[in-house]
């Protein structure tokens, strides 16, 4: 006996608000990412200029970071459909 079971999109009352908040959470994410490496190039610039590495450092470490978080956000949706289509191969 196979059981096939896929997602629905009219099952639930409110799936398409929810998709819509999702897509601005996505937005919000990304524009926080944006800013965060505009501040973290600030800061690592402020500390080369200023000759303290640890300063410096901590820029570098959030640049990568806002990048990273960047990356995600835009990824998000062909992770998961990645990771969907994996697991429905299994």
């Amino acid at each position: 006996m196979d059981i096939s079971i896929t997602p629905n999109d009219s099952g639930l009352p409110g799936i398409s608000q929810l998709r819509t908040i999702v897509g601005a959470i996505m937005t919000v994410g990304l524009i926080l990412s944006v800013l965060a490496l505009i501040i973290s190039a600030i800061i690592w610039g402020f500390g080369a200029n200023s000759s303290n590495p640890h300063l410096a450092s901590r820029g570098k470490v959030g640049v990568l970071v806002s990048c990273g978080a960047a990356v995600i956000c835009g990824a998000s949706v062909a992770l998961i459909n990645f990771f969907w289509n994996v697991g429905q191969s299994v």
